[in-house]
């Protein structure tokens, strides 16, 4: 890491109120990882969002005094980090993320889409009628 940020972090919902509201050991591994990717690296702890249909969806899983932990965030949007949800896994099935938990996720994304499109995509140029040519109408 050269110090230099490449992507600006926005939380979306209550994901920064969960983040903080998690063990301090576990904030700080998250937070550390949120930096990383912040700078355009692949955290050791991350890894691609099971469960959930498409690529740029990433989690990160911290594991403490016997619960695990994840936070999960995108980066499919360019130059923008957008935290989508901080929780305690609580499924009983395995390593498998929980449904209401994978909604969670699905909802903040639509949010985080809707605000990059907002605030930091290219404007798209809206298409104009082709010009007439001006004619000479006959009396």
């Amino acid at each position: 890491m050269n110090g230099t940020r490449e992507k600006i972090v926005h939380f979306i919902g209550s994901s920064q109120k969960d983040l903080k509201g998690l063990p301090e050991d576990v904030r700080y591994e998250i937070g550390h990882s949120l930096y990383m990717a912040e700078c355009g690296l692949m955290p050791d702890n991350a890894k691609a969002l099971k469960g959930h249909k498409g690529a740029g969806v990433l989690e990160i899983v911290e594991n403490d005094d016997g619960d695990t932990y994840r936070a999960v965030y995108t980066v499919r949007h360019e130059g923008v980090l957008y935290v989508l949800h901080a929780f305690k896994k609580k499924s009983l099935k395995g390593k498998a993320t929980p449904q209401k938990d994978l909604d969670v996720v699905e909802e903040r994304l639509k949010t985080a889409r809707a605000h990059y499109e907002a605030n930091y995509a290219p404007k798209k140029k809206k298409a104009s009628a082709p010009k007439r040519k001006k004619t000479k109408r006959k009396k």
